[in-house]
């Protein structure tokens, strides 16, 4: 009872943070997306790059969230407390499953399909677009999916360096011992990655996706 009075009386402030939360997971996820494609793209047509950057890409996600925080706190120009550096972060742990399943989506289609395209004319790029993308299109969205996913649970540690959003209401519980602030923050976070793993697995299935290698 006391949980519902709480949302009632500081509705303004959770759809506030709600909102900050969804524009952070919403440009990191982007950002990811327009790094990882073409950084996957590259990495499916030169394979002795493949294993330095997937491997590069995989440290940099076993780094835990609040150190990697603090190695980009002290840099110049992309450094310092706030939401710019937390987008940072949450761009580079959102890198790995849009780049490996965009790898994997490629490099999984029919050399023979491949084959076939490049007998009837079509350009390395139109081969690209028409075929290899379209193809490994759902593959590719569970990549999307699953860095959406991690967006949200990771944007909640953003709160830490003044980045906003619902990680707020847990810091602020945490300290003050207040699980109604805990909630307020943790229940939201959870829905948001609950509907977007729902909606993105719909998406998925509508285009055909196939597990990654």
């Amino acid at each position: 009872m006391e949980f519902i009075q709480f949302f009632v009386l500081h509705g303004d402030e959770v759809l506030r943070l709600t909102g900050e939360h969804l524009v952070l997971v919403g440009l990191s996820t982007g950002g990811a997306v327009l790094i990882g494609i073409p950084l996957g793209v590259g990495l499916a047509r030169n394979p002795r790059w493949r294993r330095p950057v997937l491997g590069l890409v995989n440290v940099i996600q076993t780094i835990p969230s609040l150190a990697l925080f603090a190695i980009l706190i002290p840099l110049p120009v992309i450094g310092g407390i706030g939401a710019g550096t937390a987008l940072i972060a949450l761009v580079l742990y959102s890198l790995l499953p849009v780049v490996s399943n965009t790898v994997a989506g490629l490099t999984g289609i029919d050399p023979a399909v491949k084959e076939a395209a490049v007998a009837m004319g079509m350009t390395n790029q139109q081969l690209l677009w028409r075929v290899e993308l379209p193809l490994a299109l759902g593959v590719i969205l569970t990549g999307v999916r699953l860095a959406t996913v991690i967006g949200v649970g990771l944007a909640t540690i953003a709160a830490a360096i003044g980045a906003g959003g619902l990680g707020m209401f847990i810091f602020r519980g945490l300290a003050m011992l207040d699980s109604r602030l805990i909630l307020a923050g943790a229940i939201p976070a959870a829905t948001m990655a609950l509907a977007a793993d729902l909606i993105l697995g719909r998406v998925e299935q509508r285009f055909g996706a196939r597990p990654t290698a």
